[in-house]
């Protein structure tokens, strides 16, 4: 058992913003405020990349075919994704992070932690400091971001989603256990929906039942996970704000506006997967040696096929090489409506030594 000695204090702030995409269309296209919004997809074919709060009433989601979205809500509206001005607006947000703190660790356009145990404010309350933070946005940008604050970026993550839209939770230190404890455990950050069902059928609906499954259980039944899921629902979770995320993979990937029934057809869409991936690679100077094909059929049943070789490549010619090589690999189930082609295995990993994360039972005493 540590002692609270032992445990790394840290004031984490999660700001994620509200349905950033569809804010910002609202927000440069008045006449869509309050109505019901998608970006991305259409009536007929693709996929949703983000949802107005108006049209997540009626149950619109990211990720979901335009056709389903609009079977929803027969009034949503359809927008194209402006992916530029949304990392511009990012770029902005994060600006506003780096006046409080250099330890900024950005998850996506719309979300970062924040470590501001110790920050350029000199301010001790990480709440003051998400709500200062939560105002300048919504002064400076024009937009609403809701916080979650904690001892951790897992609990930071997790209560950042209890008050949206346009809110903030803290969750004190003296708190963590009994805010899990009461926690939903599809509520929980990194638990899926098909790990959800496989806990609800070992009878774990909350984190109180979580918390009362031994680490043995949880290994015996969750395998490698099993440790991190007693871990996190004992408050523990000891990965740092890294300001410099190494990606794991760099891809691109294509939807198609008509579904394409034959290999040959699919060579040209391949080969401008394969430029785009090139520019990002050469933009970054980035190798990888695992090449992985992503295939998307017209039922949305995705498929992957990978290829890992001894050397780094980042050539654009090895890498369609290979991609048409997986492509022919084995038949194709249905008509494919996407293509993907991601590079993985990178140059810029290190291998880090794996973090030990001491069980505690202690509570917890730090001002927040």
């Amino acid at each position: 058992m540590a002692s609270v000695d032992e445990i790394p204090l840290r004031k984490i702030i999660h700001v994620d913003m509200d349905a950033f995409y569809a804010s910002v269309e609202q927000m440069d296209h008045p006449e869509l405020k309050g109505k019901p919004l998608a970006v991305g997809g259409s009536e007929k074919r693709g996929v949703v990349s983000a949802a107005s709060y108006e049209a997540r009433k009626f149950g619109v989601r990211s990720a979901m075919s335009g056709f389903a979205a609009k079977r929803n809500c027969p009034d949503l509206i359809f927008v194209k994704p402006r992916f530029e001005r949304y990392r511009e607006i990012s770029q902005q947000i994060r600006k506003i992070f780096f006046d409080y703190t250099d330890l900024v660790e950005p998850l996506s356009l719309d979300e970062a932690y924040l470590d501001v145990t110790v920050n350029k404010k000199g301010n001790p309350s990480a709440s003051l400091l998400a709500k200062e933070i939560r105002q300048r946005i919504l002064d400076e940008v024009g937009l609403t971001a809701s916080a979650g604050i904690s001892i951790n970026k897992f609990i930071a993550k997790v209560a950042s989603d209890y008050n949206k839209p346009n809110g903030q939770k803290t969750v004190n230190p003296q708190d963590v256990l009994e805010f899990l404890e009461n926690l939903d455990i599809k509520k929980f950050y990194g638990i899926g929906k098909v790990t959800a069902e496989k806990m609800y059928q070992h009878g774990i609906f909350t984190g109180k039942e979580l918390r009362e499954r031994s680490l043995e259980y949880l290994q015996q039944h969750f395998g490698k996970s099993g440790t991190h899921y007693y871990n996190i629902v004992r408050g523990i979770h000891l990965s740092e704000v890294k300001p410099h995320r190494t990606p794991k993979s760099v891809g691109a990937e294509r939807t198609f506006s008509e579904n394409l029934t034959s290999e040959v057809f699919m060579l040209e869409r391949l080969e401008n997967i394969a430029s785009e991936l090139d520019k990002r690679l050469k933009k970054h100077k980035i190798a990888g040696k695992t090449i992985t094909l992503k295939i998307k059929y017209s039922d949305f049943v995705q498929q992957t096929r990978s290829k890992t070789i001894s050397y780094f490549i980042s050539d654009k010619d090895l890498i369609l090489e290979t991609a048409k090589e997986l492509l022919y690999q084995e038949k194709l189930e249905n008509s494919v409506r996407l293509l993907g082609i991601s590079l993985s295995n990178l140059n810029t990993e290190k291998k880090a030594k794996p973090v030990e994360e001491k069980s505690i039972s202690v509570q917890l005493k730090f001002d927040f």
